[in-house]
């Protein structure tokens, strides 16, 4: 249907102008998906049991509030239960805590390309997303982030591992970049790939709270904790701001499934974060050989890496699905590649390899000389 065909229903322009947040297509038979930057490894058998268990319930509402987890990660993290809030994915916390802060006439500012859900999400609010190109390596230029921030900022967006081109922010850059901001506009640092960092100079979010109180910080058990399918994240940050995205909330989102299998992976974690570091040194040789191929790859941190395929991306996206990979393109900028299955790593390097001899001369995504 048509913007246009609605009936005669009205509808707000600006968000039938907005697409549709688009999942990664479905790989083909026997084929690798590596859209989704999902972790590739199992769910363990004490988390499938812990979410068995919640089934015999399905005709009760579920315990949405979580105390039981918020508490947990609460201890871990040094903070308040009333300091940690959990959502249905990092993404609807996002969604709660910018409609908190922003509204029509407000502007949000966040690095581009960034995640691709930030600019719908703004949209949605009536605010005006400010995107703040990244620098050539893909990385955050929070110096010009800094200088976009005006009277009317509500809210900023700082993500790292950016998703997704996988550079970092590094704790001393987002120093001097709080240094700048003022201190009543809302700071969002997304992290929803931490767990994935090898880089030490990387910034760590929670450890900061205490020095800025107008700093929320987002994870999500979907990546490192293999739980996408149930869709759980949290916020930690100020008891104030986090009621208020707790306001903005759509009540009982968070389902017992999701709320047990957290805790349960809580209990696994020595084994998860095993797996977390088989899939970031599998990323680092990824890399290393596509370096290698002559791609110019940024600094990968997460679980994906990031090819610039410019205005090639398209045919590159399909020469990847027909040998039976299915990647996430963004035209006309790059393509998106999750780290997954250890065989799907000669054939991923095979097709990169003819696709970067074919690149033009001085293109970005290859490498100088």
């Amino acid at each position: 249907m048509s913007s246009e065909d609605t009936f005669g229903v009205r509808l707000r322009p600006e968000i039938v102008a907005v697409p549709a947040y688009r999942q990664g297509r479905p790989a083909p038979a026997d084929g690798f998906k590596l859209s989704s930057n999902e972790n590739p490894f199992p769910p363990l058998p004490s988390v499938v049991d812990a979410v068995a268990a919640t089934l015999r319930d399905l005709n009760r509402y579920p315990n949405a509030g979580g105390g039981d987890l918020r508490a947990r990660l609460a201890e871990r993290h040094g903070v308040s239960i009333d300091e940690v809030h959990l959502g249905s994915g990092s993404v609807a916390l996002l969604s709660q805590l910018i409609t908190a802060a922003a509204g029509v006439g407000d502007e949000v500012v966040y690095s581009w390309r960034s995640f691709e859900a930030y600019p719908g999400l703004v949209t949605v609010t009536g605010a005006t997303s400010v995107q703040v190109p990244n620098r050539a390596d893909g990385s955050h230029d929070l110096d010009a982030m800094a200088d976009a921030i005006t009277e009317r900022t509500r809210v900023v967006i700082v993500c790292t591992p950016n998703n997704p081109t996988g550079t970092i922010v590094t704790a001393a850059d987002f120093d001097a970049f709080m240094a700048r901001v003022p201190s009543d506009l809302l700071v969002l640092l997304d992290e929803a790939y931490f767990e994935f960092v090898t880089d030490d100079s990387a910034v760590d979010g929670i450890p900061l709270l205490n020095r800025y109180p107008n700093l929320v910080v987002l994870r999500t058990f979907s990546k490192a904790y293999g739980l996408a399918a149930l869709r759980i994240g949290y916020a930690v940050g100020p008891t104030a701001v986090l009621n208020a995205a707790r306001s903005a909330a759509i009540p009982l989102s968070v389902t017992d499934a999701s709320r047990v299998a957290a805790l349960a992976s809580i209990e696994a974690e020595d084994e998860l974060m095993e797996r977390v570091a088989r899939v970031a040194m599998r990323r680092d040789r990824l890399r290393d050989a596509l370096l290698e191929q002559g791609w110019a790859v940024p600094q990968a941190q997460g679980n994906f890496v990031w090819l610039a395929t410019g205005e090639q991306t398209v045919e590159a996206n399909d020469a990847f699905f027909d040998a039976g990979l299915t990647v996430r393109a963004f035209p006309p900028e790059g393509i998106r590649i999750s780290v997954g299955e250890e065989e799907s790593v000669e054939k991923l390097l095979q097709v990169a390899s003819d696709i970067v001899q074919n690149l033009p001369n001085g293109h970005s995504g290859k490498r100088l000389g």
